[in-house]
């Protein structure tokens, strides 16, 4: 019988040590969600205009030699030029200052109110769920009666007590607008307490504050971030709503509300005047809202590769 000797043959294939060296670099969670967010193009291109928005709102308002509130009555109603590039309202005033400091208000009140919302939320939310019994059904209980209170109402009861003005629209909507980041919170709280690192760190002794602020609320930011960018454009159009009914920012003081209720007045005779703040509200709202959709896709583990 022939030998076969081992020189004939030729192993195909990985051995065992190469089938343990680790190929794919190792990546954590929040490096795999920008990875994915930056494969959306709609949520990239979003992302992107506003902060170009932004920018325009801190140094626009530079960029000509106007004061937003400067009445200038020899040269009212003016249409697009080289002087005035967004023309000029029934007062003279330079629209192309006036949209950009409208700008620097409305996002100033979305951004003020989503921070406020998201932190008392977060808060309540998460001792809410976190106690769960008879302590989440009462506090819960209380998220339903205020949710049921139209902030419009509460809007005209705090002009009252407070007077008409910038903060008066931030606490009215704050007074009401936490409930729906409560009750997010509220349902990643319950979900993620019965896991394993949970009833670890309650075995070795964590209070109930630490558990919830380094463990549970940390695990629950994907959500948290997600509705605190669509809480941004449902504050800019209420502050712009309210502006427009007359009860939002008190003049001179311009906001993209204010700037749509002056717009009205000289509306069928110079309709840009309209439709340049109400551009503004809509791309601004489209561009929060195509974002958030973006970060609800990138920031879902179910969708992790």
């Amino acid at each position: 019988m022939v030998d076969i000797s081992k020189d004939k043959f030729e192993i195909i294939g990985a051995n065992a040590s190469e089938s343990q060296s680790i190929v794919r670099p190792s990546i954590s969670y929040w490096q795999d969600a920008w990875r994915r967010l930056k494969m959306n193009k709609v949520a990239m291109a979003s992302l992107v205009f506003l902060i170009l928005l932004v920018l325009m709102a801190i140094f626009g308002p530079y960029m000509r030699p106007f004061d937003y509130a400067h009445q200038d009555l020899l040269n009212t109603n003016k249409p697009f030029s080289k002087v005035h590039w967004f023309g000029t309202d029934y007062l003279g005033r330079d629209l192309f200052v006036r949209v950009w400091m409208g700008a620097r208000v409305s996002l100033f009140i979305g951004v003020v109110i989503a921070l406020l919302d998201a932190i008392i939320g977060v808060t309540y939310g998460g001792i809410a769920g976190y106690f769960g019994g008879q302590v989440d059904n009462i506090m819960m209980r209380i998220v339903d009666i205020l949710y049921g209170i139209p902030y419009l109402i509460l809007v005209i009861l705090l002009m009252v007590v407070m007077g008409q003005g910038l903060w008066t629209i931030i606490t009215a909507m704050v007074m009401t607008g936490w409930v729906g980041m409560a009750r997010i919170v509220r349902g990643q709280v319950l979900q993620l307490k019965e896991q394993e690192f949970v009833l670890a760190a309650k075995t070795l002794g964590a209070s109930p504050g630490r558990i919830i602020l380094r463990h549970l609320i940390p695990n629950a930011l994907g959500p948290i971030i997600v509705s605190m960018t669509f809480d941004v454009p449902n504050a800019i159009f209420s502050e712009a709503f309210l502006s427009y009914i007359g009860l939002g920012i008190r003049a001179p003081l311009a906001s993209w509300g204010t700037l749509a209720n002056d717009a009205t007045q000289v509306l069928l005779m110079y309709p840009m005047q309209l439709f340049i703040p109400g551009f503004f509200i809509s791309i601004t709202m489209l561009a929060f809202n195509m974002l958030g959709d973006g970060l609800r896709d990138a920031l879902d583990p179910r969708l992790r590769r």
